[in-house]
């Protein structure tokens, strides 16, 4: 029997529709850095046989599965990407975008922002890249109007459908781009809250009320922009590589939320896959959301024929490790006993090397840890595989400004261990200093030099490090609130392997910049 409705039920049935809350989960990753194969607890290289043995994270493999999964925990998503897919291992100098592009394509992305890494070769690279997705690469605060590979293709926002509603999605890469980068002469970069705002206001106009900003800007600039916009819903961030959650080293909540805005990332290298759960009333407001980022550990199985095709990849990249990069006239000296103690040849090649890449920058000295040096270099022919193993980490440059008495007292760190071989034992370029290892801790330097002139504690100095550093490692906590701190350099092995090369046969010397008293 059909039994009809009342006209009351009816009325109350439809306006419950027109109400309807509308849920959407936003898969993310950011800053992966070409880290195809998986990493170790660092975000270094990790061996097959560590993998095997469960101490891995991240890889495609992982990630595949991960995505997969996720998606069919919901029946309404989508997977973004907030930029630096480039750059960071062997992977990218030799296949440049087009792995990043095959895997993206195969994991189904929806979109991405550009990074300032995917400008690192120049537009002609990133436009390859473009073509080869399926998906839309985004970025509002630019004019690309003056660069014709990009001038039709680069998008500042897009609408894309999902579960029957219109989703706005806005790109934003940072300001100071042409810096970071190589994105050549014809863009210019803009700030991002006016280019953010200004896409809000054209997708509102066209209807579109649920916003998502995809930002390479990093997590106070993503929130500032939250500040001073309105409109948006969600802001998907990268760029400083922030880890936000309730796990330990996590820099905030996930979400954080500013201004009624949810703001998530998910750290780098493909270690987590961010899943945010977010609900929207028929307005377009947020009314709930959650999620966290998930930890690519052990326990997610790798994608057996993406674990395949990434070793088939990675056979060619045993030709860029076997490739003769320089020559030595002499054997240069990295022997932890040696380096960890006192100036060593490795040491000073390393510090001279980062200082002569960024010394146009306004940078004045280079601090290294002579745990990052891992090996010595023999004379004659030196490969890249042989810089690799000295420089295995995958860490980048960083630069910041620092004060003379806090660069004193990241000196004092780095001799605070020196009867233990700490590696913090600071090797460096563009100072001197004399230590005094019979006293105690804390008090063992003195006589530091900048280019020949007596440090000067309150003056600002530009400083060249690597981000493991920069970040506080080895103890150099004073370098975590450095001043204009930028920790996503080129790779500390390539500016090594570049120095060697415009030097060669480079001759290794030490010139008694650092001077242990007896």
């Amino acid at each position: 029997m059909i039994r009809l409705m009342s006209g009351a039920a009816a009325l109350a049935l439809m306006a419950g529709a027109a109400q309807a809350d509308y849920s959407l989960t936003i898969l993310h990753t950011n800053d992966f850095h070409a880290r195809f194969e998986p990493i170790s607890k660092y975000d270094s290289g990790c061996s097959s046989e560590d993998n095997d043995a469960g101490e891995c994270f991240g890889g495609s493999a992982r990630l595949m599965t991960a995505i997969s999964e996720a998606k069919a925990r919901t029946n309404n998503h989508i997977l973004v990407d907030g930029g630096d897919q480039f750059q960071g291992t062997l992977f990218y100098t030799y296949y440049k975008g087009k792995l990043a592009a095959e895997m993206m394509n195969q994991m189904g992305y929806d979109a991405m922002t550009v990074g300032n890494h995917e400008f690192d070769d120049g537009p002609e690279v990133l436009r390859g890249f473009m073509d080869a997705v399926d998906f839309p690469v985004l970025m509002s605060n630019a004019d690309v109007s003056g660069e014709e590979l990009l001038a039709d293709v680069l998008m500042k926002s897009t609408v894309i459908e999902r579960g029957g509603e219109k989703l706005g999605l806005i790109g934003l890469t940072p300001q100071d781009t042409d810096e970071l980068a190589s994105p050549g002469p014809n863009i210019i970069f803009t700030d991002p809250s006016d280019a953010v705002q200004g896409e809000v206001d054209k997708l509102t106009e066209q209807g579109v009320n649920k916003i998502i900003v995809l930002s390479h800007s990093g997590y106070g600039v993503d929130q500032r922009v939250a500040q001073n916009t309105t409109g948006v819903d969600v802001i998907v961030g990268g760029h400083s590589n922030t880890l936000l959650g309730t796990m330990d080293g996590a820099a905030g909540a996930y979400p954080t939320v500013v201004n009624g805005v949810q703001i998530v990332q998910a750290y780098a290298y493909g270690k987590y896959l961010g899943e945010l759960n977010v609900t929207f009333d028929d307005e377009g407001v947020v009314t709930e959301a959650s999620g966290g980022p998930l930890l690519m550990d052990a326990s997610v199985t790798e994608d057996e024929a993406v674990k395949a095709r990434i070793g088939e990849a990675a056979a060619p990249l045993d030709e860029i490790r076997n490739e003769v990069v320089a020559e030595t006239s002499e054997a240069v000296e990295g022997n932890r006993d040696v380096c960890r103690a006192m100036e060593c040849s490795m040491g000073n090649l390393v510090a001279d090397a980062m200082l002569d890449r960024v010394k146009d920058q306004g940078v004045e000295i280079a601090i290294a840890n002579s745990g990052g040096l891992r090996a010595s270099i023999d004379a004659g022919e030196v490969t890249m595989g042989e810089v690799l193993t000295v420089l295995p980490f995958q860490n980048t440059l960083s630069t910041f400004q620092v004060t003379g008495s806090t660069v004193v007292e990241a000196l004092e760190n780095g001799v605070s261990q020196i009867e233990e071989g700490g590696g913090r034992f600071p090797q460096v370029a563009g100072l001197t200093f004399t230590v005094d290892p019979s006293a105690e801790p804390g008090s063992r330097i003195s006589e530091v030099m900048v280019g020949g002139a007596p440090i000067d504690p309150e003056k600002m100095y530009g400083a060249v490090s690597n981000n493991y550093v920069r970040n506080g490692g080895d103890g150099y906590a004073m370098f975590v609130q450095a001043e204009n701190a930028y920790d996503f350099g080129p790779d500390l092995a390539d500016v090594t392997a570049e120095y060697l090369a415009e030097n060669a046969p480079y001759t290794p010397y030490t010139d008694g910049r650092i001077k242990i008293m007896e």
